[in-house]
């Protein structure tokens, strides 16, 4: 049974990715600063590990109890944080994966990350930015690590279940919708193929209206 590692399992998104992979046989080990604050962890038998992921010590211990065959997945990040987990965070944990020899790993960021911020509309720029300029550095230094890595830039994010439409993107302007368990399901999809390593994609579902 394939193991993954979910960083970020208390969030929304990280809450979606837990139910999606439980229901797909995998054993899920779900990481937080605040496991309880997702309930369905304990009422899934999910093993959890407490992690603050701006502490470099906290994400080498949790690294060093997940296998070292398994894919990982990150989550992390919040546009409405005091303290923003999305550079620094993933800057701890992408080093502490390439010291284990972990190497598949899927980073989920967001629309306007990298070269896509001159897709982003100035009200955006204003609203989150900041919050999606540490995501930009956090690709960048994912770009350049050893791990065997993909980054997915989703669009705005919705709850409900997974449509099969959601349709991944490579360098063009996107804007759109999903929700959370489509993502999730293009997670799935993209860390099965050894063709989206080293790859970034974008995803919305065009089915999906404001």
């Amino acid at each position: 049974m394939k193991t993954i590692a979910i960083w970020g399992a208390a969030g929304s998104l990280g809450a979606a990715m837990v139910e999606y992979f439980h229901k797909q046989n995998f054993t899920v080990i779900g990481i937080a600063r605040n496991p309880a604050k997702n309930p369905r962890l304990v009422e899934l038998g999910i093993k959890t590990i407490t992690c603050d992921a701006t502490n470099q010590t906290q994400v080498k211990t949790a690294v060093d109890a997940i296998p070292a065959d398994a894919w990982v997945v990150s989550t992390m990040g919040n546009f409405q944080a005091d303290v923003y987990v999305d550079y620094i965070g993933h800057r701890y944990l992408i080093n502490s994966l390439e010291k284990r020899n972990i190497s598949r790993f899927l980073m989920i960021t967001s629309l306007g990350c990298g070269d896509s911020w001159q897709y982003l509309s100035e009200r955006s720029k204003s609203g989150f930015g900041a919050a999606v300029r540490e995501k930009s550095l956090a690709e960048s230094w994912l770009q350049s690590s050893r791990l065997d890595f993909t980054i997915l830039r989703p669009g705005g994010l919705k709850d409900g279940s997974a449509t099969g439409k959601g349709k991944l993107s490579q360098n063009v302007e996107e804007h759109g919708l999903i929700n959370r368990s489509e993502v999730a399901r293009l997670t799935h999809q993209l860390l099965n193929s050894s063709e989206s390593i080293g790859q970034v994609y974008q995803c919305v579902d065009p089915t999906l209206r404001y």
